[in-house]
């Protein structure tokens, strides 16, 4: 797979079709990426589950944090990884091995991170990849909502975005099934 562009129907399958996300490197300060990123899509819907060793057992936004992917006792969709290019490839390598057991789909990698080694290693698994972009992003961009920001969303469209059942201005890319 070509990992410079990702067509939107890819991405869009991907987080319609994620409940269950593991964010590796999630931190409990307030003026983190990882932090706003896992905020946004638990008000989206998403069940999120931080994986952080050093803030193992402690909570994030109401979530208990994994030291690992290893500790993780429940099905994960989507591991988030909002570590270093060099580390993505670790965690990756966890990520398979754990695959089965996670009944893991796809492996998400943050903006500015990209490890090719990782992706085809992902991919010759069985994952689906995505490198160097942000869900919480990707979801608003794909939606509508992040237009209400005056982004540009790359997207000219006549038709009326689909509401959340919470909310003002709650965009959804897809009605979530419960």
């Amino acid at each position: 797979m070509n990992h410079d562009r990702y067509d939107d129907t890819y991405v869009a399958a991907i987080l319609n079709e994620s409940k269950v996300i593991a964010m590796v490197g999630a931190s409990a300060n307030i003026n983190r990426p990882s932090y706003f990123a896992m905020k946004y899509l638990l008000g989206k819907g998403f069940r999120v589950i931080p994986v952080n060793p050093s803030l193992a057992g402690k909570e994030i936004l109401g979530q208990k944090v994994a030291a690992s992917l290893a500790e993780i006792n429940e099905k994960v969709d989507m591991v988030d990884i909002f570590r270093n290019s060099e580390a993505a490839l670790e965690v990756v390598r966890e990520a398979i091995a754990l695959k089965d057991k996670l009944g893991l789909k796809v492996i998400w990698m943050q903006l500015a991170v990209r490890n090719d080694i990782a992706a085809a290693e992902a991919e010759a698994a069985g994952l689906k990849v995505v490198m160097n972009r942000c869900p919480k992003i990707e979801y608003g961009r794909l939606s509508g909502e992040i237009g209400w920001a005056g982004v540009n969303a790359g997207m000219v469209s006549s038709k009326r975005p689909q509401l959340g059942t919470v909310g003002v201005q709650n965009h959804v890319i897809r009605p979530r099934s419960t």
